[in-house]
């Protein structure tokens, strides 16, 4: 198979898994109501595998697709705004320490989970023009560490999994 139709059918399938564990996420009930927006980040599992298997662009590329067409089935145009946020920080984030070569793929990954938070928080301190929100930052940080050693776990696994069935596959 050619190199290029190898990256499609890849990012196509991590789309679709993407969205399905995206679809998965938003049926789950909350994991602490007292504070909105907690979640595992499952989709994030497929966005960190895409990052170490493929590029940071079909990262990038992978990440608004998930984001918008999440949006448009899950949910909102409010729900947009914050995942994309969200999703851009992280990635952004995730790419420049990824390139250090620093950091394992759950550091990584637990530094994207926290600066997804961070994005959300942002854009409601924009939208609510409450500054006090930001101090949900000190719950998300807590939860976006451990969501984010739980996908970062899962992603690495995924990535070595995969990286041995594509070297075998030539």
């Amino acid at each position: 198979m050619k190199k290029s139709t190898k990256k499609l059918v890849l990012l196509s399938l991590f789309a679709a898994a993407a969205l399905v564990l995206s679809y998965i996420e938003s049926m789950l009930p909350p994991l602490y109501p007292a504070v909105p927006g907690i979640k595992m980040g499952l989709p994030n599992i497929i966005i960190l595998v895409c990052l170490y298997i493929l590029s940071p662009k079909e990262a990038l590329v992978l990440s608004l697709v998930r984001v918008f067409v999440s949006a448009l089935l899950f949910g909102n145009i409010m729900s947009l705004a914050y995942s994309l946020a969200g999703a851009m920080l992280s990635l952004a984030v995730m790419t420049v320490l990824k390139k250090t070569n620093s950091f394992s793929a759950v550091g990584v990954s637990v530094s994207g989970a926290v600066c997804h938070n961070l994005g959300q928080v942002i854009v409601a301190i924009a939208i609510l023009e409450n500054i006090q929100i930001g101090y949900y930052m000190i719950i998300l940080s807590v939860t976006g560490t451990i969501a984010g050693i739980l996908t970062g776990i899962a992603g690495a696994l995924v990535t070595k999994y995969l990286n041995k069935a594509i070297k075998g596959d030539n």
